[in-house]
């Protein structure tokens, strides 16, 4: 008996830097964990200069990146697809993202994609972006709302017929996990166990701005032991993560100590549930795969 958990994000290394210690665990625990990348992200920049000197991240990005996910595939142990669409690029303000691009297809017509992946691997949980999706990326606000979309009609036969047969998912999860409280206990430990440490002054910073938005999460999954799986599938998209990224910032040691957790904000649920959880799989039976 078997747990299936989806999640579904816009590009490749998203998987990594949003969740990757969860589905460590979960594999951990005897879960099938499938990640979706919903685009190949063509129009995204190399981040770090020294994967810049190397001619294939002109010439083949696309390719460049999905060796990259294989790699963070390999490292964290997940199922993955890719969904297949053009990543639609990060547009100047007042511009259109480009034409036949994620972010410019009717939703109606991208999420049949999804419900077919779903209707196929039958996952009890999905995990996607909330409303503004994590941030305001096109591809990340069409990700949420595929998401949402297959959330609601991938248990309906007469919801996309050719696209397999129905399947209900139980519970639906908005990752948040770079959230105000994890910022505030990690700088409060801090404060508390290391007052001289010369990244008390970025804590500050940080705090004082993630502070405004408040805490939404109603999950808080114990991952710290992972931590470091973690950070070995983000190096792997290293033309995103460049080696001095402020993802590396906060030493896993005192992370583990302060937040081992990472964070979701329960969206939606098919079953009886409480108000806060340990575990995504809560309230729901086990049953044959």
């Amino acid at each position: 008996m078997t747990f299936r958990l989806i999640a579904v994000h816009a590009h490749p290394d998203d998987e990594s830097s949003k969740g990757a210690a969860t589905y460590a665990h979960y594999l951990d625990q005897g879960a099938e964990v499938l990640i979706v990348s919903c685009t190949g992200g063509e129009r995204g920049d190399v981040l770090n200069e020294l994967v810049a000197r190397d001619p294939k991240s002109r010439r083949d990005l696309p390719g460049l990146r999905r060796e990259e996910m294989s790699r963070a595939r390999e490292i964290i142990g997940f199922e993955h697809r890719w969904l297949g669409y053009q990543d639609s690029g990060l547009p100047a303000e007042g511009e259109g993202v480009p034409p036949g691009s994620f972010a410019a297809i009717p939703i109606e017509i991208s999420a049949e994609a999804l419900v077919r992946v779903v209707r196929e691997f039958r996952p009890h949980v999905m995990i996607t972006y909330n409303e503004q999706g994590g941030y305001p990326h096109p591809d990340h606000i069409r990700c949420h709302e595929i998401s949402r979309h297959a959330w609601e009609v991938s248990g309906d036969a007469e919801s996309y017929p050719d696209a397999g047969e129905p399947w209900v998912i139980k519970k639906m999860y908005y990752e948040e996990i770079f959230n105000s409280e994890r910022v505030r206990t990690v700088y409060q430990w801090m404060l508390d166990q290391d007052p001289e440490s010369p990244l008390i002054e970025q804590f500050a910073e940080i705090h004082e701005r993630m502070d405004r938005r408040g805490y939404h999460g109603t999950a808080k999954i114990d991952v710290g032991r992972f931590f470091d799986r973690r950070d070995e599938a983000l190096r792997a998209h290293a033309s995103q993560v460049p080696p001095d990224s402020p993802f590396f910032f906060w030493p896993n040691e005192m992370q583990r100590q302060a937040w081992p957790f990472e964070d979701y904000r329960l969206a939606a649920s098919r079953v009886a549930t409480s108000e806060f959880e340990a575990d995504l799989f809560q309230g729901i039976e086990e049953e044959t795969s």
